[in-house]
């Protein structure tokens, strides 16, 4: 077997493998959505247990983890595979620089870029708490109020016409020119590369994931 033939079979099994590991990762996320989402639409119930439920999911910090969670998880379902792409070129990449084990540095990348989308959750999470004070999201974690909703609809919208938008989506559209750009070597470069690409698909994104206190937060059709 030539050196090209036996590299394009191990860029092959690389591929099959990451592409499992992503795959598997996001169905996982989804499970749990889904799973969560079907508790929450059983909560069709008398009125005395719907008070009993309401005073459970006060904001304590085990309910704050919870809802942490929930958001974190709903990012891995939603962003790992539009990340795919990426995660795939850099798989390849990594290949060449990290012949070992290539799969650790594909992890550090991709574990970077859901550090990201992890700390976007803490933020939203966190406005989620303040939105459940002002009563402006019902029980279903949907806004109660038509001036919060139309608002939300309005800023997403105008802000997908920001140059700030433009320029994040420059550096995403386009996997191979992203890490000719800014190729980092080790598993510690690939850490720092993932943090760098999330953040600019946080800069893409962040805005459409607020659609969510307008459609439901746990709106899976949404």
């Amino acid at each position: 077997m030539s050196d090209t033939t036996l590299l394009e079979s191990v860029l092959k099994r690389d591929r099959s493998i990451v592409i499992g590991a992503l795959l598997g990762i996001a169905l996982l996320a989804w499970f749990y959505l889904v799973d969560m989402a079907r508790g929450m639409s059983a909560m069709d119930m008398p009125m005395g247990e719907a008070m009993e439920m309401m005073q459970i999911a006060q904001w304590t910090p085990g309910y704050f983890v919870m809802m942490f969670l929930m958001w974190a998880i709903m990012m891995v379902g939603m962003m790992v595979p539009s990340a795919a792409p990426m995660v795939l070129v850099y798989a390849s990449f990594a290949r060449k620089g990290d012949k070992a084990s290539p799969y650790l540095s594909t992890g550090a990348f991709l574990g970077g870029y859901l550090l990201v989308w992890t700390a976007f959750s803490l933020v939203a999470t966190l406005m989620q708490w303040g939105l459940d004070e002002a009563a402006l999201l019902s029980s279903m974690m949907v806004s109660t109020s038509p001036l919060l909703g139309a608002g939300i609809l309005i800023a997403a919208g105008v802000y997908q016409l920001t140059p700030f938008k433009r320029a994040c989506l420059v550096h995403c559209r386009n996997p191979v020119q992203y890490f000719m750009a800014h190729w980092r070597k080790g598993r510690i470069g690939a850490l720092r590369m993932g943090l760098h690409h999330g953040a600019f698909c946080l800069g893409c994104c962040w805005f459409l994931m607020m659609l969510l206190f307008f459609g439901g937060v746990m709106n899976l059709l949404w």
